[in-house]
């Protein structure tokens, strides 16, 4: 059941995402706007359309029977049915024409929000689109970020008032207790995606999981002792991949000298910051390490326990508690997380100590996602929602990602959140934490 919530908070969320795609746009030729033929970013003059097309297609024609504002639109905008690589061959609208189409289609959204509380399938559905925006969104910012491009200029981006325990590493581990767990969200979580239906007990071992993700140095490291020329530290399919993409680093991580890097942050070079975490690394490179290292990378459940339990009074159990953020049940993620791109990039895992959760693990949501070693599957009672491509599809084909990073929203993201992606993406704002390998092993 998703919460009811006021209409005007459904249009105060689609203003708002509106503004971030407008944002997206700034300083961007036509040129730029479609970009190159790559599998990993889409032209962002198609994508801006698609996204108006998917709120209306989802909100006004399939729940409220409007008729298509432009039938013809189906045959360019429809991501399920249009073929990743002719999107740049498509007869796109232009950007004056697309900005039209956009207000056009957000001016229907709100127009018909009458005052007071929204239906309960238009608390759903708005919220669905606004956060489909917003990942998107996000897309757009990781795809300037491949191509290159400008760092995007949020009107939320401040400085964070960082103070000096906010740089460095925070190293060591979180000693996290077993027992049993309840996995996925509740009939009563407000708003959920369809992939986190439903809640379901599963019981965990204790384990260790380190209390911040890999830093740039600690990954330097890797990358200094032959990592990526080492065959014994990869999965088959790894080195296949390894060997065909010729990677020998990150991807944006440009030698200096011996031993020495700088770093490709939009379109400038910055030293590599040692302390943030290591960023643009996919599954492989992510399982790569960990064998290097001695370590392993935390499974789903382990990852979720961390950030969202308490130890009960001996400290030897799981409480019966669970948090919906590592700090509690606040949805304030000011001081307490970087997102919603208030920071225009990384921080250094040493920052937002109020953020930390019950057993210490500091940054469980913001600044980068985090692989798991989880496939990305149902849950048990799983119901596909209006969206049915949204994750039905490509169950048992992607790895499952947790957290967010600097640029994710707030409003959608919390400790039950799944993201997932398939494991050679390496464009995602995506690093990882570690465990330790049990002696039992």
């Amino acid at each position: 059941m998703t919460a009811i919530v006021s209409t005007n908070y459904l249009s105060e969320l689609l203003e708002d995402a509106h503004s971030r795609t407008l944002e997206l746009l700034g300083g961007l030729d036509d040129e730029q706007l479609m970009g190159p033929k790559l599998p990993t970013v889409n032209p962002l003059l198609w994508e801006i359309g698609h996204v108006a097309w998917f709120s209306e297609q989802f909100v006004l024609r399939k729940l409220h029977n409007y008729p298509a504002s432009r039938p013809e639109l189906d045959n360019i905008y429809d991501s399920i049915a249009i073929e990743h690589p002719t999107r740049w061959d498509l007869p796109l609208l232009n950007l004056d024409e697309c900005l039209n189409y956009i207000d056009e289609i957000k001016d229907k959204l709100c127009s018909r929000l009458n005052h007071g509380d929204a239906t309960e399938a238009d608390s759903f559905i708005y919220q669905f689109a606004t956060f489909h925006q917003d990942m998107h969104n996000e897309a757009y910012t990781y795809s300037r970020q491949t191509l290159g491009y400008p760092t995007p200029a949020f009107s939320v981006s401040k400085d964070l008032n960082l103070t000096n325990d906010d740089f460095g590493p925070y190293p060591g581990d979180a000693q996290i207790p077993g027992g049993k767990f309840i996995l996925g969200a509740s009939h009563n979580a407000g708003f959920l995606f369809d992939n986190e239906k439903w809640a379901h007990e599963v019981m965990a071992y204790p384990f260790q999981i380190s209390k911040a993700p890999v830093t740039n140095e600690e990954f330097a490291a890797f990358v200094k002792d032959d990592g990526y020329k080492r065959r014994d530290l990869w999965p088959d399919i790894g080195w296949t991949w390894l060997n065909e993409e010729g990677a020998r680093s990150p991807p944006h991580w440009v030698p200096d000298g011996e031993d020495k890097w700088i770093m490709k942050r939009f379109d400038q070079l910055i030293d590599l910051p040692p302390y943030e975490p290591v960023m643009h690394v996919n599954w492989y490179e992510a399982s790569a390490y960990c064998c290097w290292a001695n370590r392993r990378l935390p499974t789903e459940i382990e990852w979720e326990i961390a950030a969202s339990m308490e130890p009960d009074g001996s400290g030897t159990v799981l409480s019966h508690s669970k948090r919906t953020y590592p700090w509690g049940n606040d949805k304030n993620t000011i001081k307490r997380a970087n997102l919603d791109g208030r920071g225009s990039g990384c921080v250094d895992v040493a920052a937002f100590a109020d953020g930390d959760s019950a057993f210490g693990c500091r940054q469980m949501l913001g600044n980068i996602w985090e692989w798991t070693n989880s496939t990305f599957e149902p849950y048990p009672g799983f119901v596909a929602d209006a969206y049915k491509e949204y994750s039905e599809p490509v169950f048992y084909t992607r790895k499952v990602l947790k957290g967010g990073a600097w640029v994710t929203r707030s409003r959608m993201i919390n400790n039950s959140h799944r993201n997932f992606f398939t494991h050679e993406r390496r464009d995602i704002f995506a690093g990882f934490r570690t465990c330790a390998i049990p002696d039992w092993i």
